[in-house]
């Protein structure tokens, strides 16, 4: 950046963020939960970077639970088909980005609850199976632990990864004398 640039980017006028009312935070957390689901926490953190007064804060988050805007079971519901789904995440990973939303546990069990094991475990052996493809390795032995620690990664248990990675080795026929 030249001299005169930084001195105009110095003395532009810094724009003061305005802060929300009640009434206005809660009509545009109303419009942003009609176009996607948000959680509890979600709400609470944008009235937060709002400035929305603290003591008002409870107040506008209960009406928009009773009036179905938000609803944390429906959110960890769907935030786990999609995680299951598009990112092909594990229990464990899922459980923490559900956690730092501020969903409470019972609701993240139920949630979990509902995952089938079986095509979970599908999904990871595919994803290997994908990884193995691209990963250099310079023996059975280096690829398993590469693609142990891609599936760890992902959010499963090591049961669950280890499964997985002798099933995607099986699957491209890597020798396994190790």
């Amino acid at each position: 950046m030249r001299n005169d640039d930084f001195d105009r980017e110095m003395t532009r006028p810094v724009r003061e963020r305005r802060t929300k009312t009640a009434d206005e935070a809660c009509a545009s957390l109303m419009r942003l939960c009609a176009r996607a689901e948000r959680s509890s926490g979600d709400a609470m953190r944008l009235m937060r970077q709002w400035g929305v007064d603290e003591s008002q804060r409870a107040g506008v988050l209960q009406r928009l639970l009773a009036a179905r805007f938000i609803d944390d079971e429906r959110y960890a519901e769907a935030f786990v088909r999609e995680k299951i789904n598009l990112s092909g995440w594990g229990a464990y990973k899922i459980r923490q980005a559900l956690q730092r939303k501020g969903i409470d546990r019972p609701t993240i069990d139920a949630a979990l609850s509902r995952l089938d094991s079986e095509t979970m475990r599908g999904r990871l052996t595919e994803r290997l199976a994908r990884k193995m493809r691209t990963v250099k390795y310079s023996s059975p032995y280096d690829l398993r632990t590469k693609l142990m620690r891609h599936a760890i990664s992902l959010g499963y248990d090591f049961d669950t990864a280890g499964d997985a990675v002798a099933e995607a080795m099986r699957g491209m026929r890597v020798d396994d004398d190790i």
